[in-house]
């Protein structure tokens, strides 16, 4: 396969845990081509989606922490999506406008024949704090308005609250609000922007202690083991970025649960990657833009992430 990977600038990946950087690896060593594009980098030319691609080869025996890990294999071009044989979308947010615009783009190349992982429309109708609510069973009491009465009525209901924006990452935004919040008012102006920007408020979990698990689904099936992204003391958000510590360990039964109730319906919307966020026995987030945690598992286990990527890569596009 000659498999096209929309990312950020390779310079700027950590490449010695970099999830793509491992998907690479993986195919790399199963014998397919790689190329490299930026979203930037996509662009309708008379009708039909191109990138401005660049073909890559991996250094062997490279040192991953350094900048020296991949070379130039052949000159950039400008190439129609429909040329590659897959086309990973693994561009982190933000989830701007040039983002959704992207999604438009590579769902008009998938029209024109591209096979793109995970679809443009997938991602851009599965908003990755709201895609929970269609699966109120597995979630905490939640309530995603911008009405700042509404808000604190939630939050008088449940005393104990996280709030956060709808577009943020890596714990960024994220508050607990507790019984006697001296400052609510403030957050709560702050992250609406005093009523004109929706956030999420969600009743709060105390197994948060245990840790922000984060389970893999690879083609509507999950990963045996999750990473649980223990918080620093003090701390409320388990998110790596923030500090977290990551843990590999055994899917439980209700993760089991949760993952066979959600994956294959995300599968068939053409999600071949999700991540799910679960804090004790409920959902938090559906990651779908570019889910991570490869490297941190596979580490840890005898389970082998982006080789098994790379298998389900291959039987989705019939190689």
């Amino acid at each position: 396969m000659h498999v096209l990977f929309i990312i950020d600038p390779l310079p700027a990946l950590k490449a010695y845990k970099d999830s793509s950087v491992a998907m690479m690896r993986a195919l790399a060593a199963r014998g397919h081509t790689l190329s490299v594009a930026y979203q930037g980098g996509l662009f309708i030319d008379e009708g039909v989606v191109k990138a401005a691609a660049t073909g890559i080869g991996l250094v062997e025996g490279a040192d991953l922490h350094g900048h020296a890990w991949w070379s130039d294999r052949a000159p950039r071009r400008d190439a129609v999506l429909s040329e590659f044989d897959a086309v990973l979308m693994r561009k982190d947010p933000p989830f701007d406008m040039e983002y959704v615009y992207a999604t438009h783009m590579l769902e008009y190349a998938q029209a024109q024949g591209a096979r793109v992982f995970n679809s443009g429309a997938a991602i851009r109708n599965h908003p990755e704090k709201l895609a929970i609510t269609e699966f109120a069973e597995f979630t905490s009491p939640t309530l995603v308005t911008r009405d700042m009465a509404r808000l604190r009525a939630f939050h008088a209901q449940y005393r104990d609250v996280i709030v956060k924006p709808l577009d943020g990452m890596g714990g960024t935004g994220i508050f607990r609000l507790r019984e006697a919040e001296p400052n609510l008012g403030a957050i709560l102006e702050t992250l609406t922007d005093n009523g004109a920007r929706t956030i999420m408020a969600q009743r709060y979990i105390p197994e948060i202690v245990n840790g922000d698990k984060r389970i893999l689904l690879i083609a509507g099936q999950p990963v045996p083991y999750c990473l649980a992204r223990i918080p620093l003391a003090g701390e409320t958000r388990g998110n790596l970025a923030a500090g977290g510590r990551g843990v590999a360990q055994p899917l439980t039964p209700r993760d089991l649960e949760i993952a066979q109730a959600v994956g294959p319906r995300l599968h068939d919307r053409g999600l071949l990657l999700v991540g799910l966020d679960v804090i004790g026995d409920y959902v938090t987030e559906i990651n779908v833009t570019s889910p991570t945690c490869f490297v941190e598992i596979t580490e840890q286990t005898d389970f082998d992430v982006a080789a098994h990527f790379a298998l389900a890569l291959e039987q989705a596009v019939g190689a």
